[in-house]
This record gives structure tokens, C-alpha cells and sequence, in this order.
């Protein structure tokens, strides 16, 4: 007895799978396109030296959510000048956001809904991506001296897109022990890595913070922008591989991207 192939309808094809895209702008600005059609900027210092394209890219970039880890102007960038252009909302701790707002950031784009603190999740975009606010290791003032005003706390994001990937980004940051905490309650596919040193880690303590992290893949950056940030993605590669974490290294040039 034989048995007949069941013949399929024209219209019936295999379902694709609408993947996530990280895009890098240098130092520490990054594009996360989800498979439902959002972008997401994180410390969007789109103009930084190190991005040719910059003032193009800030008046095109489209923006649902912008994420600001803290109050540094590398890390606000141009946070304000997007999100009045693309009514882009604004992802931060509750001190920060107020802080930005008070500096210009479109009042209506920042609320209980998006704004946030240590240990705490807010889930935005109709439910497609949920945002934990981490700590980091480092400082958050705005503005230049003598006009220097409060920003809270630093931290990072740890960003879970459904039915995609979930990443950290560390901001500004030193290594510290509790980063193993965020290993323990996030699988991270992408951990978004400053190396730079002397404003951060560098490549030796941020493999470190990779070992205890424990992501699948790893993106280098907050290096190279100023002279002083002399750490290298070659000699993070070489620090990891001591230190025995098992991630892959992914090494962005500007205005490329990684899919996952």
C-alpha cells in the first residue's frame, strides 16, 4: 500500500521568521529593530565623532522608544531633538526622565508608563519588548560645570524582544559582582560591552564581566571615541578567550548591524 502526497494550496508557504536587528552608530548608540516593526535607540549620541553619517541619521532615524542609561552627554546625545521629531518615548530611571524633561525632552513622552528604577520592568510597544533597569558602576551628572544638575543613578537595560532575542547593554559601567544576578535571571543572547577604560572597564575587567554575565555573543563599544578610550576590541577578544568566557565576539564597524 502506498500513501499519496497531500498537495498544498498555491497561497500556503512556509511561514518566515521576521528576525531582530542591532545596528551600531559608535560608541555607545544603538538601533534595535524588533520583528514587529519598532525601533528602539539606546543612548542615542548619533553625532558622536566617530559616525560620518550622524546629523543625516538623527533627522531620518525612526524611533518608538529611546532608552538613556544616564546623564552623561555621550549618552543623552540627541535624545531630545529624535524624540520631538518622532514623538519617540522615553525609557529611564524616574530621576533621570525628570531630569531630561526638565532639559527639554517633550513632557508628554515620559511618565509612570516608561519610567522606571533598579530591579524594575516596564513592558512597552503593545507588550513586544520588556525592559529591566540594572545598575551600573559609574556616575550620572547633566550638563557642563558650573550648571552641573542631578541625574540619578547610572545603569543599564536589559531588553527581552518577544519571539527575538534578549539583550544588555551595560552603559557606563565597571565590573561588579552582582552582574552575575543578571545572567541568573535573563538568558542574554547579546550583551552590549563598554571596553574603553579610564571612564569604564577596559578590555581586561569587562571579560571578566563577560565571564560572569555568561552571554551567547558579545558587541564591543564605548572605545576609540576620544583618544583616552584606549581599549580595542582586538585586545577585548584576547581577555576573553584568558578568562575562559565561551561568547563570541561580534566586532560592529559603524552603521552595520548583527541580526538575531
Amino acid at each position: 500500500m502506498t500513501t499519496a502526497a497531500v498537495a498544498q494550496p498555491a497561497d500556503k508557504k512556509p511561514a518566515v521568521k521576521v528576525k531582530t536587528i542591532v545596528t551600531w552608530y559608535g560608541h555607545a548608540a544603538f538601533k534595535i529593530e524588533t520583528p514587529g516593526g519598532k525601533t528602539i535607540l539606546v543612548d542615542p549620541w548619533l553625532t558622536n565623532p566617530t559616525n560620518p553619517t550622524g546629523k543625516d541619521d538623527v533627522k531620518a532615524v525612526k524611533a518608538d522608544l529611546i532608552l538613556v542609561t544616564h546623564g552623561h552627554f555621550d549618552h543623552i546625545g540627541d535624545a531630545t531633538e529624535i524624540a520631538k521629531r518622532t514623538k519617540a518615548k522615553l525609557v529611564a530611571t524616574f530621576d533621570l526622565g525628570n531630569a531630561l524633561v526638565g532639559s527639554g525632552y517633550p513632557k508628554d513622552q515620559f511618565g509612570f508608563d516608561t519610567g522606571g528604577n533598579f530591579g524594575g520592568t516596564i513592558t512597552a510597544l503593545d507588550g513586544e519588548v520588556a525592559v529591566t533597569f540594572v545598575p551600573a558602576v559609574h556616575s550620572s551628572t547633566l550638563g557642563e560645570a558650573p550648571n552641573t544638575k542631578p541625574g540619578g543613578n547610572p545603569g543599564g537595560f536589559v531588553i527581552a524582544v518577544k519571539n527575538g532575542p534578549t539583550l544588555y547593554h551595560t552603559g557606563d559601567t565597571d565590573v561588579f559582582g552582582d552582574m552575575a544576578q543578571i545572567g541568573k535571571f535573563a538568558k542574554i543572547d547579546l550583551m552590549l560591552a563598554c571596553i574603553g577604560d579610564h571612564f569604564t572597564m577596559g578590555p581586561d575587567r569587562a571579560a571578566e564581566a563577560v565571564k560572569l554575565v555568561k552571554p551567547k555573543q558579545v558587541v564591543p563599544m564605548h572605545f576609540g571615541t576620544f583618544p583616552v578610550l584606549k581599549g580595542t576590541p582586538a585586545d577585548f577578544a584576547k581577555a576573553v578567550k584568558k578568562a575562559g568566557a565561551a561568547a563570541k565576539i561580534v566586532e560592529l564597524k559603524i552603521g552595520t548591524s548583527i541580526t538575531l
